[in-house]
């Protein structure tokens, strides 16, 4: 059975795709087709609050996005040096709070260690956060999309805790949407289950997707890789089949799984 994931590729050198190689073990055969374009902004703002970690009492990310927006930082030979010659060691001492282990896997890659990335989704990660900080201490910086959810900002505020948002990249959809999709559908077919990996995925995908299922849409069981974009789904219309436990390829392998099993 074919599973069609709407989500970038994983990067090439990294080996092979972790949802293509779950979905696999299921013998079910999943296409990627990228649905995002991200546009990083403000990056000179970005490294001058990471030169200053003594204003900090630790980091938030909740998206692999703000990792490579300070990855680009430091491919500048200057900025890398000072990275690794004393920031990297001030950062370490304070935590790193992250949601899913994409995200959790880059921040080991910056060289810090990653707190909290169990929690799955926003709220959890902000009760998480709640339970370790005081009211009141140094604010957590946070590098974010420009449409981020307002949930994690808000639960911090309510308990006191201060958070500097930064807006590090912009999304926009895909110049080659439309036509991966056309071309998916037309050489492929109707797939058992299609997955939506974010609620901007919902907006930028759902319109063509409707128009290329026709009448069989309702053949389709419809996955979701976290509770934010299976509630934009439902806003949208869609019927749920499964959501992951928490945003991973073995979670979310195992839930279509059980999904496309015969009633």
């Amino acid at each position: 059975m074919k599973v069609l994931l709407l989500k970038d590729p994983k990067d090439k050198d990294s080996g092979p795709d972790p949802y293509i190689k779950e979905l696999g073990s299921y013998s079910l055969e999943a296409t990627l087709i990228p649905v995002l374009s991200f546009e990083f902004i403000s990056l000179d703002s970005l490294f001058e609050k990471l030169s200053h970690p003594e204003c900090y009492g630790g980091l938030v990310f909740t998206s692999p996005r703000a990792l490579e927006a300070i990855k680009i930082c430091l491919k500048e030979k200057s900025k890398k040096e000072a990275w690794s010659k004393a920031l990297k060691q001030m950062w370490s001492i304070k935590p790193t709070y992250v949601v899913g282990k994409a995200t959790a896997s880059l921040v080991e890659e910056i060289g810090l260690v990653p707190q909290g990335e169990k929690s799955g989704n926003a709220e959890k990660l902000a009760e998480y956060i709640c339970s370790r900080e005081k009211p009141n201490s140094s604010a957590l910086l946070f590098p974010c999309g420009a449409l981020k959810r307002e949930v994690l900002p808000t639960v911090l505020r309510e308990k006191g805790i201060p958070l500097e948002s930064l807006t590090v990249y912009q999304t926009s959809q895909h110049p080659d949407l439309q036509q991966s999709l056309s071309s998916y559908f037309s050489q492929q077919g109707i797939p058992a289950s299609i997955v939506f990996f974010s609620p901007s995925g919902v907006r930028f995908c759902l319109q063509h997707i409707q128009k290329l299922s026709g009448d069989l849409i309702n053949q389709v069981k419809f996955a979701a890789l976290g509770p934010s974009t299976a509630e934009a789904m439902q806003a949208a219309g869609i019927a749920v089949s499964c959501t992951a436990g928490s945003p991973s390829a073995q979670e979310l392998a195992a839930a279509i799984h059980t999904a496309l099993q015969p009633q």
